[in-house]
């Protein structure tokens, strides 16, 4: 397994334990060809990377089949997204950073962040149990964390929720999302949906109504008081 040395290989192992984590722990499955798209690479480096991590023992993949994490492959992968969500929070915690300009920085910080460090941000920070965007910080002991919610756009006319984070999204949206008050912790109803498509309005801590698409709305982790999902 690689250690602290900030080599190019160390790096691009680490990103491809995260990565594979999030695609299969809360994402639609980690193949090739989604590994490819995520990561901004070819397919044909993905399949050079995986089978050196399959010969290393930290995943394993069947031909044209889900890449899946073995229990080396999820201790790696846990380490690095642990020191990512942490650097996210630390980021704007600590520094006070908006949460749409988080994420390239704390990609960096991660390969540099020791046991001993991180440890002391848990401390710090309060062993939080999310990233700023809503995202579970994956427990040390390897255990599944816990679901943080449901869409936003797959619940009725009505409801009363409360925000829990965001899927992965561009810094735009996010920002838009910070603009119009929707962050975790925010408590929204959904106060009509347009037919076909159309966007989905909500009203924001009982105050504003704003109209969000509903590619937007599908992004919105919400968990609610009582509802009945679609």
């Amino acid at each position: 397994m690689p250690g602290h040395s900030h080599s190019h290989f160390a790096e691009s192992f680490e990103m491809y334990m995260k990565a594979i984590y999030r695609l299969e722990r809360e994402g639609p499955g980690a193949t090739t060809s989604v590994l490819a798209t995520e990561l901004g690479v070819s397919p044909a480096s993905v399949s050079g990377m995986l089978k050196k991590l399959v010969s290393d023992g930290f995943v394993q993949h069947e031909a044209r089949g889900d890449v899946r994490l073995t229990h080396a492959g999820l201790e790696a992968a846990v380490r690095v997204v642990r020191r990512n969500r942490l650097a996210e929070r630390l980021l704007t915690d600590m520094l006070g950073m908006p949460w749409d300009d988080v994420h390239a920085e704390a990609c960096i910080l991660e390969h540099a962040i020791t046991e001993r460090v991180e440890q002391r941000l848990v401390e710090v920070l309060g062993d939080p149990a999310t990233c700023p965007h809503g995202h579970p910080i994956p427990p040390r002991d390897l255990s599944m964390p816990k679901q943080i919610g449901e869409p936003l756009a797959q619940f009725d006319v009505g409801t009363d929720a409360t925000v829990r984070g965001v899927t992965e999204v561009p810094p735009e949206m996010l920002r838009y999302l910070g603009d119009i008050g929707v962050r975790p912790g925010t408590r929204v109803r959904i106060v009509e949906k347009a037919p076909l498509g159309g966007p989905v309005t909500i009203e924001i801590d009982g105050r504003r109504r704003t109209a969000v698409s509903l590619e937007l709305a599908r992004m919105v982790i919400v968990s609610p008081e009582q509802a009945v999902l679609q």
